[in-house]
């Protein structure tokens, strides 16, 4: 089982380091690397992330405060070279800490951290999961996803329409594709519907709670390929 990762770190020859460490260990593909959280951010916006090398002290947008800005929450390893910083990763209950310089041996015994976490959390859940976190205010809130209706893009943010409410969240179409279940269809580049809530279909629109949502020509078929036709 691999992870998908990225190393946000301002320090040249720090990032060149942890570049190195990755490329020596076969269950990680290093994705990309950023000088700032920013960049980091923007990324993980459009990609799925399992895990991130992440510096604390950085200008502009420090570490913490991209864990806070996060949609989702991957695996974080800090690293950082000042030991003050252990309680803030307690706090935001990262998986590991290293002290900088970082040693392969101690790198290798976070990467199989992570690694084990993983396996646990595959082995513990359902072959398909039914639910998704997302932050707001501060906090996760479990969605399950019989409450969502439909999804709409808003430039770089995303409007999840449950049977209750809405939430905005700063995300990608593409990255709550690969997060949805199966029950879920991208009907419009910037629509995803739960097949389940459709009232009705009319040549290229379908409604959901009286909403009009317009089918794209490219995505209808598979639309009507989902759907259990007599």
């Amino acid at each position: 089982m691999g992870l998908t990762c990225i190393i946000v770190e301002d320090e040249l020859m720090s990032r060149r380091s942890l570049e190195r460490l990755c490329q020596q260990h076969s269950s990680l593909e290093l994705l990309d690397t950023f000088d700032n959280a920013s960049g980091a951010l923007n990324f993980m916006g459009a990609h799925s992330v399992d895990l991130i090398w992440l510096d604390v002290e950085m200008p502009g947008l420090s570490g913490l405060q991209l864990l806070e800005k996060l949609p989702t929450m991957p695996y974080v390893v800090l690293t950082t070279s000042k030991t003050e910083y252990a309680y803030d990763a307690f706090q935001y209950q990262v998986t590991d800490y290293l002290k900088k310089p970082i040693t392969l041996p101690r790198f290798n015994i976070a990467v199989e951290k992570v690694l084990e976490l993983k396996n646990r959390a595959k082995m513990g859940s359902s072959a398909e999961r039914n639910e998704i976190y997302i932050k707001t205010d501060g906090r996760y809130i479990r969605l399950p996803f019989n409450t969502i209706s439909y999804i709409e893009n808003i430039g770089d943010y995303v409007k999840i329409y449950t049977t209750t409410q809405t939430y905005i969240v700063y995300s990608t179409m593409k990255y709550l594709e690969e997060k949805l279940g199966s029950q879920f269809l991208r009907v419009h580049r910037s629509y995803i519907v739960h097949l389940d809530k459709i009232v009705d279909i009319e040549e290229n629109t379908l409604v959901i709670n009286k909403k009009v949502i317009p089918i794209s020509r490219a995505n209808k078929p598979e639309l009507m390929n989902r759907l259990n036709l007599l």
